[in-house]
């Protein structure tokens, strides 16, 4: 079986929300508490200005949606279309700052598979491809043993706070170079 990757588009967004939701509900497990993972939401999801700008992506195997992620240029470093207060839509300067890796999801049938990795691998590369000379992502628990294993270092831990229950994330960046094989 061969992944394969697209562009997303507004008439995926049902099977994406359905992916996201399943995934932060799945994957967050042995990492945060069932508390944790249910205030999760209210800062994780998809930003639709990603798939307005061309910039989400799905992997797909056969049809299936097996994952989902994508990158910006714009300044909001995490949370979705709900998280009103954590949004930056102004437009990133190429030349002093890092582009984002935006909302990474993977159905947890494909959890360790690959999918991931073929996100931030091509994500990477069209950030570079822009003039990008770094990329920045705000990880999960549960993700950020993914991002160190592809270069991401950890830049700051942060908390995110939603009604007193205590969201871990953590800040991680990755320098790119101009041109990838």
């Amino acid at each position: 079986m061969t992944f394969t990757i697209r562009t997303a588009t507004e008439a995926d967004l049902p099977a994406l929300r359905a992916v996201m939701a399943l995934a932060i509900d799945t994957l967050q497990q042995g990492f945060l508490s069932p508390e944790q993972i249910v205030a999760s939401r209210a800062v994780m999801g998809l930003d639709t200005q990603l798939i307005a700008d061309r910039t989400y992506f799905m992997v797909e195997e056969d049809g299936v949606l097996a994952g989902c992620g994508g990158w910006s240029n714009r300044a909001t470093l995490y949370g979705g279309d709900h998280s009103v207060s954590l949004r930056r839509p102004e437009l990133l300067d190429p030349a002093r700052d890092a582009a984002r890796v935006r909302a990474m999801y993977t159905h947890p049938d494909f959890a360790r598979r690959g999918v991931g990795r073929l996100i931030l691998d091509h994500c990477e590369r069209v950030a570079a491809e822009a003039g990008f000379g770094a990329i920045e992502l705000m990880g999960t628990m549960s993700g950020q043993p993914l991002y160190a294993a592809c270069g991401y270092r950890p830049v700051e831990t942060v908390t995110d706070d939603v009604d007193g229950v205590p969201v871990p994330l953590v800040r991680m960046r990755k320098e790119l170079t101009k041109s990838r094989d």
